[in-house]
């Protein structure tokens, strides 16, 4: 199965000078049939249930069932056996109305096998929020059909290098609405977003070398957290946003530090003779997962927030970095060198069994939906580096493809309400 979406058609997304495309292949190994009437009432019903269903083909799990010529609005009395005759388990339809600028959006889900009604929710917002609209109602439609939030309204951060310098942006998770949260003529690395979804954390080496900025999106105030002697790097978040694990230089060897969210109470979590880097928190708050060279060759390792011996959990394959954990905590996700492609690997970490997502050449920076059920990373295809998105089980992957300049350090934002 192929499918391209053309950016900014569904309900006029603005672009920050770059026009993206989104390409998906594969199919999930359940697929619910469904159909997605077009809303009825205001010319804008069409746009709506277009980047409904956009999202839910996104996520490989729907098998879109066509509803044309259905004429729908949320107080319609619903033909299940109609339907069910189409191949539809599943229709999602509603009614948009206008009102001195404000839109009202009523969205009913029915199941046409049980002839029950799933959901049925109310909406309202101008014109611009008509998208983020669209997107909860994917969630819901999502969670209601997959018993998993659906992720359809999260963001994604990202930095894009082009000939004039680096731009961190944000986007909406299918890639649309990006927005430019920093430009700079330096390099801009490693963003990671708080468990809010209210700040950034990234660093700049708009000073000369690399410093660890934390920034307000909502105002666009920033301010340097880890300024010390050397390189400053790798920012990652507590669970709870009261601190983050950030790497320094500043006794030498690049070594992990936790330090409070104002930039108060360093402190180094161990003692290294060799690189220790990218520290990621594990779910629960307790641990740190990290890249350290320790063993020789680049691996990954577990290690107490409050210090002590770290423990090795990667053993397959000579090279492994960039790790990141699942919400849950029972997968690893981490960037693998074999036979000289990089791919990204996740390992569940009761078993210790190993599963290739990707097949390289190039891929990076792999980041968990917040739902878990998908990994957002940065890959170099035909060429041209882009967002990419893959299941978990490696079944249905996504590409977005930016027109103008390289992608790099993607991560997928928190749950925000």
């Amino acid at each position: 199965m192929g499918l391209a979406l053309a950016a900014a058609s569904l309900l006029a997304a603005k672009s920050a000078d770059a026009q993206l495309r989104v390409d998906i292949s594969g199919v999930g190994a359940t697929q619910y049939p469904i159909a997605i009437a077009d809303f009825s009432g205001a010319t804008e019903g069409q746009a709506v249930a277009e980047v409904i269903r956009a999202d839910l083909t996104r996520s490989g799990q729907f098998q879109l069932i066509n509803a044309a010529g259905a004429s729908l609005n949320a107080e319609s009395s619903i033909a299940y056996e109609d339907w069910r005759n189409r191949g539809a388990d599943y229709v999602a339809y509603g009614s948009i109305s206008q009102s001195g600028g404000q839109y009202n959006v009523s969205y009913r889900l029915v199941d046409s096998v049980r002839r029950t009604q799933l959901d049925g929710v109310a909406f309202s917002g101008t014109e611009k929020e008509l998208r983020r609209i669209s997107h909860q109602i994917a969630d819901r439609i999502y969670e209601k059909i997959t018993g998993v939030r659906g992720v359809f309204s999260t963001r994604l951060a990202y930095v894009l290098q082009t000939g004039n310098g680096y731009e961190l942006q944000i986007a909406d998770a299918d890639g649309q609405n990006p927005q430019v949260m920093l430009r700079s003529k330096q390099s801009i690395i490693s963003p990671a977003w708080s468990p809010d979804g209210k700040r950034l954390a990234y660093v700049s080496f708009e000073l000369g070398k690399p410093v660890v900025y934390v920034q307000t999106l909502a105002t666009g105030q920033r301010v340097p957290l880890a300024n010390f002697k050397g390189n400053n790097s790798a920012p990652a978040w507590s669970p709870d946003g009261q601190q983050l694990a950030v790497v320094l230089s500043r006794d030498g060897i690049s070594q992990i530090y936790i330090i409070n969210a104002d930039g108060s109470g360093l402190r180094r979590v161990m003692r290294s003779p060799l690189i220790d880097t990218e520290p990621q928190y594990t779910p629960d708050g307790s641990s740190l997962i990290f890249t350290s060279d320790r063993g020789g060759n680049p691996h990954i390792y577990k290690v107490p927030v409050s210090g002590g011996e770290a423990q090795r959990i990667t053993f397959n394959g000579s090279y492994n970095i960039s790790p990141a954990m699942s919400p849950d905590g029972n997968n690893l996700v981490y960037v693998t060198r074999r036979n000289g492609a990089f791919r990204i690997a996740m390992q569940n970490m009761g078993t210790g069994s190993e599963q290739l997502l990707t097949a390289g050449p190039d891929d990076e920076s792999p980041s968990f939906a917040p739902n878990g059920m998908q990994i957002l990373y940065s890959s170099v295809q035909g060429g041209r580096s882009v967002l990419a998105v893959t299941s978990v089980d490696g079944r249905v992957r996504q590409t977005l493809s930016t027109l103008n300049g390289k992608v790099r350090e993607p991560t997928w934002g928190p749950f925000t309400n």
